[in-house]
This record gives structure tokens, sequence and C-alpha cells, in this order.
């Protein structure tokens, strides 16, 4: 089913089919398509999640007019209802991508909406929508991309095959490519130390060493020895991010680590974080989450990453196109 969205671009339906499980597959590679399959799709968006592994080559997604340029190893996540704009640049020969896509309730079956909202769900963290732009990109060390491109195979394999209990084998094998794509997430830094960035490796020291106290960009300038101005163009066009978005990013991960883990009030966690005020928190916190930290803490013990039930029955829809980045 196909819609138009306020921008004029059409908005995909995720493809119900009664009886199957809230999940798709694609892999794209020189088997799956001929050469001139690899063309610039229109602008469009989704009313469900997108995950995008890009196995082997990469290519460019604009999302809100924001162009992200992605490589081998690196993933792509796209929350519903954001304008993509795929286009690969790697040949059909070089370039294999996986995409997983799927509706809020493969994994979140409340309603939307209520305090069990989506963007509450502790697996789901990473889809939702950044300031930097609609999509987020994260990397795979070289080490766990073989993990990586199984999950998705196997997955796949299950929805090819059906053989008995495939469906609850598909819905546990997306719950662990979302385990790991949140523990990407967790880690951005980590992953951009990777790719030797000596610079960004001094930055994200400074916040790792300091984001639990008041800190600014002009303290984190002076500790790596630029001016602000400076290193906030430098940060930003090699991450994306303002570093102050890095500091809050950081307190974001350890607030989250503290409510999943600990039984420490939102007045305390606030104070761990950076926070002299818990209201601050709690702003901050449903700024870039959706819900506030209690809301959080409640969703992921009230059973996150238990699966769904079956899926509704409705109509037949138009399943998304398979493309590469979509």
């Amino acid at each position: 089913m196909v819609r138009r969205g306020p921008g004029g671009a059409p908005v995909y339906a995720f493809g119900r089919e009664a009886g199957l499980p809230p999940v798709r597959t694609a892999r794209l590679d020189r088997h799956a398509h001929a050469p001139g399959a690899w063309q610039p799709s229109e602008p469009h968006a989704h009313d469900f999640l997108v995950l995008v592994f890009f196995e082997v080559g990469g290519g460019e997604l604009t999302v809100d007019a924001r162009t992200w340029q992605a490589a081998t190893g690196d993933v792509l996540v796209i929350a519903p209802g954001e304008v993509v704009t795929p286009e690969w640049t790697a040949t059909a020969d070089e370039a294999v991508a996986w995409t997983a896509f799927f509706p809020p309730d493969a994994v979140e079956a409340r309603a939307p909406g209520t305090l069990g909202s989506w963007r509450a769900h502790p697996l789901l963290f990473p889809f939702v929508g950044r300031r930097a732009g609609g999509a987020q990109r994260l990397h795979v060390p070289e080490a766990q991309r073989a993990i990586w491109s199984r999950r998705f195979a196997e997955l796949d394999r299950e929805l090819r095959e059906r053989a008995d209990g495939y469906a609850e084998a598909a819905l546990a094998l997306l719950t662990l490519l979302l385990v790991d794509l949140a523990r990407l997430a967790a880690d951005v830094p980590g992953h951009l130390r990777l790719r030797d960035e000596r610079l960004l490796a001094a930055v994200f020291d400074v916040v790792e060493q300091r984001f639990g106290e008041p800190i600014s960009l002009r303290d984190v300038a002076a500790s790596v020895r630029m001016s602000p101005g400076h290193l906030t163009t430098v940060v930003g066009q090699r991450t994306g991010r303002t570093v102050q978005q890095w500091i809050t990013e950081r307190r974001m991960t350890e607030a989250r680590r503290l409510l999943a883990g600990t039984d420490l009030s939102v007045h305390a966690i606030a104070g761990r974080v950076g926070y002299r005020d818990a209201g601050y928190l709690i702003r901050r916190f449903r700024a870039a989450h959706g819900v506030t930290p209690e809301e959080w803490r409640r969703a992921g013990r009230a059973g996150a990453v238990t699966g769904p039930g079956p899926p509704p029955v409705t109509s037949r829809r138009r399943p998304a196109r398979a493309r590469g980045g979509d």
C-alpha cells in the first residue's frame, strides 16, 4: 500500500500477510539484481523501521536533505516517516548489502501511544530520530562483520524456507540483530577510534572522562588545544554531530545503563551523568527518546525482550521495494 506524505513523497506501508512474521529481508548483490537495477530511487518514506548492513561496498543515502556516505561494515538505521533517497555508488559486481525491515510491533507488541510506545523500547532506541538527521550510521568492527552477515543470512533463510518454528526463529534472530545494534549504538565513540581518528579519539577521551561533571564545548576544545569554533567544524564534518551532542549522547547512554541496571532515583542518576537538576535530565531524556526516564525503566522491566504475539490479520499490502540503502 502506498500513500502520499505531507511533503508529497510516497509512503510505503509494511506488507503484512496473515500467518507470516512481521519482518522482511532483502539481499542486494550481483545475483539478485541486474546491473541496470542499480539506479537512484525516488524520494520516499516508510511506516516501518529499516536496518541496512553494508557487507561489501557502499553508497549514498539522503535522509531529509542530509547525505550519508556508507562503506563496507557500515550500518544505517532509519526511523518510520523519514524521507529517504537511496543511491548506490558501487558497481553491481562489488556491492553487497543486507536489509531488514519490520514494523515496531515486531518487537514491541503493545499499542503505540501508550507508555510502552516503541520509542521506549530498549532495543529500538537507535531508531529514535536524532537532531543530526533522521538516520543514524554506525560501524561494525571487522572482527564482528561475519556475525552480522550470518545473522542476516539465517534470518533470510528462515523466512524463505519456512520450516517448523520458523516464525519464532525469525523473531529471535531479529532480536539478536537488534541487540547487536544496540551495543554498537552504545559505543559509537569506540568505533570511531578504530578508524584511526586521533583528534576524535582525543575528544572522546575527554568526554568519557568528564561527562559526569558539568562540561562545555569550551572545556573540550581547551583540552585538545583547539578553538571552539574550529573543533565544532571538524567534529561536525567527521561525525555529523556537534561536540555538545556527543556529550549529551554519552550522558544518555549512561542514564539508560543506570535506569536498566540499578534502582537509583532519577535525581541520583542526574547527578551521575553531569546534570545538577533532575528536571533537566528528564527534559533531555524525553527529547532524545520520546519518553521520561521512569517510563523507559518501566517499559524495560515489563518484558522488553519478550517476543510479540501473532501479527494482526489485515488486508495484503504492497511490500516496500527492496533497494540498496532502503
